[in-house]
């Protein structure tokens, strides 16, 4: 692979993630490099830039975009300034990396298309799952037809966090089970089958205070096959995800948080009986995806690469979950259309 230089990051916003998970890992990568972060709270920032060894502190997000050594930008902000400041990224020639899910929309998500058309930069959505080998295997798994034809995906994702505080449980900032983790499934599923569902089905239940869903399950209806999945944000956590052919099935054991410091397992059955007895375990050594990720999105920004998530697969993901959202109002199945 040719020499070349790794990118230069700066990160909007000193959130959770991002700290605790993103930057740490992306400083092990071999094509990014973190050099400034920004914070509407300085102290804050300086805080973060200490701890993580980050070169520069700005106060403003505007301030980060304004400095000519950052090349690529890590958007980890409420979902509801994820468009805003994507395109402010975006139109000062800042390569933009933006957490899931990318929009409030899919009508808002497709305004990153246009000004990616126009300015000419490189615009993903952080679905970190898409660059672990587990999921790799997997989809290798289903194209290669051990499984027989794909013809269901069930996945199950949860934890519990009751905070009126939290951004997740402000339904104006973008907050609640489908959008924050929901969007997993909805994604993987879409991924493994190749293809767009044709109508979903969902129900709902929100929180009685804070208004955000809480409890949220979904029926996806694709061509040849459907997707089911639960998530929820106070419910005991937990995790998997299954796919079952005609032939076999693939189980997944930590399919969203996979650990970066201990090798991970899928499980291929072939269905011979009901106790095991066809089961093979397939080991994936340790890795962390967060900087896989980050080192996916960099190359692509070198012309070395695609952008692991582009936006046209983040824009159909938002489209299925606006139709889940009507589906969980309207009580019907409801069309996955993009209007």
């Amino acid at each position: 692979m040719p020499s070349q230089p790794p990118v230069k990051w700066g990160v909007l916003g000193a959130a959770g993630i991002a700290l605790n998970k993103v930057i740490p890992a992306m400083q092990r990568g071999r094509w990014s490099r973190v050099v400034a972060i920004a914070s509407r709270d300085p102290a804050r920032a300086r805080q973060a830039a200490a701890t993580l060894g980050i070169e520069r502190v700005h106060g403003s997000y505007e301030a980060l975009l304004d400095d000519p050594e950052v090349e690529a930008v890590y958007n980890p902000l409420p979902n509801h300034l994820h468009v805003p400041w994507s395109v402010r990224a975006a139109e000062r020639g800042k390569h933009v990396l933006c957490e899931k899910p990318i929009a409030m929309s899919a009508e808002e998500a497709r305004a990153l298309l246009a000004v990616r058309d126009r300015t000419g930069v490189q615009i993903g959505e952080a679905f970190m799952v898409r660059t672990h080998p587990q999921w790799r295997a997997a989809r290798e798994l289903v194209a290669s037809g051990r499984l027989g034809e794909l013809r269901l995906v069930a996945g199950h994702f949860s934890y519990y966090k009751r905070d009126p505080v939290d951004i997740r449980s402000r339904v104006e900032y973008g907050g609640g089970a489908l959008m924050d983790i929901g969007c997993y499934p909805v994604m993987l599923s879409r991924w493994l089958f190749g293809a767009e569902p044709v109508e979903v089905a969902a129900a709902l239940e929100r929180d009685p205070e804070m208004g955000v869903d809480r409890l949220t399950s979904g029926l996806l209806r694709f061509p040849d096959g459907q997707a089911t999945f639960t998530c929820a944000g106070q419910l005991v956590p937990y995790q998997r995800m299954h796919l079952f052919g005609t032939r076999g099935r693939v189980e997944v054991e930590v399919p969203f948080n996979a650990p970066p410091d201990r090798p991970t397992r899928i499980l291929v059955d072939d269905g011979r009986d009901l106790h095991g007895g066809g089961i093979e375990t397939i080991e994936l050594p340790a890795v962390d995806q967060y900087t896989l990720q980050g080192d996916a999105f960099s190359l692509a920004v070198r012309g070395l690469g695609e952008v692991p998530v582009p936006l046209e697969d983040a824009v159909a993901n938002m489209t299925v979950i606006d139709a889940l959202f009507r589906a969980a109002a309207s009580g019907r199945w409801e069309p996955v259309t993009a209007g």
